[in-house]
């Protein structure tokens, strides 16, 4: 009997560490899937702001059509693009990142057309709209940093002795953080 309970005390000692590591893992896990879904909510909210920009700014830009026309496409290309953490590629990463890339850069040109037609520019409307899209953009902005930062502790978390032992065995594989894209280490040109 005493054996049993000897073999039993090793087993659960040795279990311990196991368990706990897999809980560590899951819970690192868990806290950059829900950054990730936290940029994905920040952008959907861009996302739902630019209709209501497109038709502020339509009705005092009419002749401006192509720029509308670029912002209404470039918004139904990043909100087809949508990750899924269970299939998180770099790839994919990449192809969102560069959806959302051409977004900004079309309402880049849009809020430039505002600002080219004074009536627009003074439209309370508008004026709300260009708060809440940088307010927005903002938000974006911090959700991908939380993201890294959570990606950054759970990739450390499943690299690091002794969770390193189990991390591919138990399924837990490196995660891919957000980077900046492409041209943005160039400062955009502002030109009157």
């Amino acid at each position: 009997m005493k054996k049993i309970l000897i073999i039993i005390a090793v087993i659960v000692v040795c279990a311990l560490p196991l368990i706990s590591s897999y809980n560590g893992m899951v819970k690192d896990q868990e806290s950059a899937t829900t950054a990730l879904a936290n940029v994905q909510a920040a952008y959907q909210r861009r996302a739902d702001l630019i209709p209501n920009l497109v038709e502020t700014v339509k009705g005092y830009a009419k002749h401006e059509e192509q720029t509308f026309t670029e912002v209404v496409n470039a918004r139904a290309k990043a909100t087809q693009i949508t990750l899924n953490a269970e299939d998180l590629t770099p790839e994919k990463m990449q192809e969102f990142q560069a959806a959302q890339g051409e977004l900004a850069s079309a309402l880049g040109r849009l809020i430039a057309v505002g600002e080219a037609y004074p009536d627009l520019k003074a439209n309370e409307n508008f004026k709300d709209l260009q708060v809440q899209l940088e307010g927005t953009e903002n938000r974006i902005n911090e959700a991908r940093m939380k993201y890294n930062e959570a990606v950054q502790n759970y990739n450390q978390s499943i690299r690091s002795f002794p969770k390193v032992l189990f991390a591919g065995i138990l399924g837990f594989d490196k995660m891919n953080k957000f980077e900046a894209a492409a041209g943005a280490e160039k400062a955009p040109e502002v030109k009157f």
